[in-house]
């Protein structure tokens, strides 16, 4: 039996009211019924993510009688956004946190986290939902980085920039094509780096907050780089006007 999983509609409302630390919920398509209403109300209070699935999904998790439900349980404990950016200004320190809006991939996941940590980033801002979990393979991608960096779950990714923002910290987007080169930015300041997904770049909503897009200028026939060797650049580049 798997000891990462918790299945069946009591059992897994019963771990989110004990306070359990839980990745995210899968629901077989079609479920209903008084307990599975009652348990999805009770993940929306505790911002639980949670999904409906073919049947076939969940019986390739698990074969148990599962009930249609099965919850995958954290690798990480989350910290609160808000509690992480005050603790900081409370011991003076420069704010640095890194926000990734849609990295999917749990292996850019996990190396980013790995350059994170070893840049000496504050905290790691992901969302609830649309982004990699950092289950097993994300833990081991990041070499045990994502045990040492406070990682951040947002359900509202806008309201939590706007935070952000309102804490004082210039927020930089990363981008492909427009912007200034990410040498010539002053990033010595509280700040917040955006990283988007490969395919569809950061959401244009966030883009709207940020106060400077900055680029990193390539000149091969591919036209851009991963975003884990993008991450790379931009947040050794803070490192270094740091001093």
């Amino acid at each position: 039996m798997r000891k990462d999983i918790i299945y069946g509609l009591r059992p897994v409302m019963e771990a989110v009211e004990a306070g359990k630390e839980i990745e995210k919920v899968f629901f077989k398509n079609g479920l209903k019924g008084d307990l599975f209403y009652s348990l999805v109300n009770l993940l929306k209070q505790h911002q639980v993510p949670f999904q409906f699935v073919p049947i076939e999904k969940l019986n390739r998790i698990s074969r148990i009688n599962h009930q249609g439900v099965i919850a995958l349980i954290s690798s990480l404990t989350y910290h609160n956004l808000e509690e992480v950016i005050t603790s900081l200004y409370e011991r003076a320190e420069i704010p640095f946190i890194l926000v990734l809006d849609g990295i999917t991939d749990v292996g850019n996941f996990g190396a980013i986290a790995r350059t994170a940590e070893c840049a000496g980033v504050h905290a790691i801002l992901i969302p609830s939902k649309g982004g990699a979990m950092a289950g097993p393979d994300a833990l081991k991608a990041s070499a045990g980085a994502l045990h040492n960096i406070p990682v951040c779950r947002s359900e509202n990714f806008s309201a939590s920039m706007e935070y952000i923002k309102n804490s004082g910290l210039m927020i930089v987007a990363a981008t492909e094509k427009e912007g200034v080169l990410y040498h010539q930015a002053r990033l010595t300041g509280p700040s917040a780096l955006i990283m988007g997904s490969e395919d569809r770049g950061i959401s244009p909503s966030l883009l709207a907050v940020s106060d400077i897009r900055v680029k990193i200028p390539v000149f091969g026939k591919i036209g851009s780089l991963n975003v884990s060797a993008a991450a790379s650049v931009l947040l050794y580049e803070f490192v270094r006007q740091r001093g």
